[in-house]
């Protein structure tokens, strides 16, 4: 767990977290505090939070302890990211087929804060689907 990112302990803190923010697109990383995948990741949004802090919030929900929204948002991998805009779920095309989340390992701060920009102005612009400017359908060929 990365100690400079807040963690959200119950669903009421999560509900208005994500309500609450009227200016800021909202990214949430759900999963276990101890996972491997979750460890990096918390690394990865702890090292450009200084970069997006004005377009971005961040928190981290530990399933394990919030189970709540595990169901409702299908929270079946082990590090999820999903981001919120004056309370509504943001869909985002990044050409991986998953419109709803990210499931994948993000590269690094330049790529989380490519997406971040995307999906801030994408939200201001009133759209419900964000498409990133970058195809990552091809990235991950073997």
């Amino acid at each position: 767990m990365a100690h400079g990112l807040a963690h959200l302990h119950t669903a009421w803190q999560v509900e208005k977290a994500v309500t609450e923010e009227d200016a800021k697109v909202v990214l949430l990383r759900f999963g276990h505090d101890y996972d491997p995948e979750c460890m990096l990741m918390d690394e990865v949004l702890l090292s450009v939070q200084d970069a997006i802090v004005a377009k971005c919030q961040t928190f981290l929900v530990d399933v394990g302890e919030v189970p709540e929204f595990t169901q409702q948002y299908e929270l079946h991998d082990p590090c999820t990211l999903m981001f919120f805009y004056k309370g509504r779920h943001l869909q985002l095309e990044l050409g991986l087929g998953e419109r709803y989340k990210i499931t994948w390992p993000i590269g690094g701060q330049k790529e989380v804060q490519a997406v971040v920009e995307a999906v801030h102005r994408g939200a201001q612009q009133g759209r419900d689907l964000i498409v990133a400017l970058q195809d990552r359908s091809l990235q991950y060929r073997y």
